[in-house]
């Protein structure tokens, strides 16, 4: 875990290619700064991207991560990247939005956490994903 100092980061203020997939990716935290508060930090990705496992057609969604934190905060830069790695995963739509949630908890063990994820309609079809920690809430 980071301390919060520009140094601490491998991304932030450096130039760095796209990890190929979410294992390489590498989820960035620093010290929330005020624990004793339960305040949210709201998080938007509204171009995201990953492929369809049956076909290989590119599928596309907004993505909203909601979070309460408690010790850690992600690192936005490396967000940003962990999110993109999943463009050239085969992954159903339900999948992403529970493995983006469990990535974040262990990442940075917050207090409350959502995902939403809102995939563009397919087959005339739009799906909506949520998963929440802890577990339904």
């Amino acid at each position: 875990m980071s301390s919060g100092s520009a140094d601490d980061f491998s991304l932030l203020g450096h130039e760095s290619r796209l990890p190929a997939s979410p294992e390489e990716a590498k989820l960035e935290t620093f010290a929330n700064k005020s624990p004793g508060r339960a305040y949210t930090i709201d998080l938007d990705c509204p171009e995201f991207s990953s492929l369809c496992p049956v076909t290989g057609q590119p599928d596309s969604a907004h993505i909203h991560i909601s979070y309460v934190p408690a010790e850690w905060c992600v690192e936005t830069k490396s967000l940003k990247y962990y999110l993109a790695s999943f463009r050239n995963l085969p992954s159903f739509n339900e999948e992403i939005v529970n493995r983006i949630l469990d990535d974040l908890v262990e990442a940075i063990k917050p207090a409350r956490m959502e995902v939403v994820g809102q995939f563009s309609p397919r087959g005339g079809i739009s799906l909506t994903a949520s998963a929440s920690y802890p577990d339904g809430e």
